[in-house]
């Protein structure tokens, strides 16, 4: 059963190679954190902080490309953790059809907060379990 998650905090590093989302519960208190890359992390990090860009980032662009080609984005679901790596899946509907695309975690979470409101996040309850027991 999926578990809906929340951005809780981003962790930037300008001394470290090492970024983080953490990802917390939204009807409990269990979270963790996922390891990003310092692109992402500032690209996820400026949209919650609604810094304005004179133009689109890949991000934007993808969102936008969704919206032209009359989908909907609808949610992000992260739905494996195998050898410390995550896997995340995009979600988009058109036509009545509900498509998932393969994505890496973060940045199926920088089109998640991209969105207004922020696309809902789901973690399998496996992975969260996973995740909280390698912490």
């Amino acid at each position: 059963m999926p578990v809906e998650m929340k951005l809780s905090r981003i962790i930037i590093s300008e001394i470290n190679e090492s970024q983080y989302v953490y990802l917390k519960e939204v009807d409990g208190d269990r979270q963790f954190p996922i390891l990003i890359g310092i692109f992402e992390a500032t690209s996820i990090d400026r949209r919650v902080k609604k810094v304005n860009r004179p133009r689109p980032l890949t991000h934007d662009l993808i969102a936008s490309v969704v919206e032209m080609l009359d989908g909907e984005l609808d949610s992000v679901a992260i739905t494996d953790l195998s050898n410390q790596t995550y896997y995340a899946k995009l979600r988009i509907r058109r036509d009545g059809e509900l498509i998932e695309i393969d994505a890496r975690p973060s940045d199926a979470i920088a089109v998640a907060v991209t969105c207004d409101p922020p696309l809902p996040i789901w973690v399998d309850e496996n992975v969260l379990d996973e995740a909280i027991s390698s912490q």
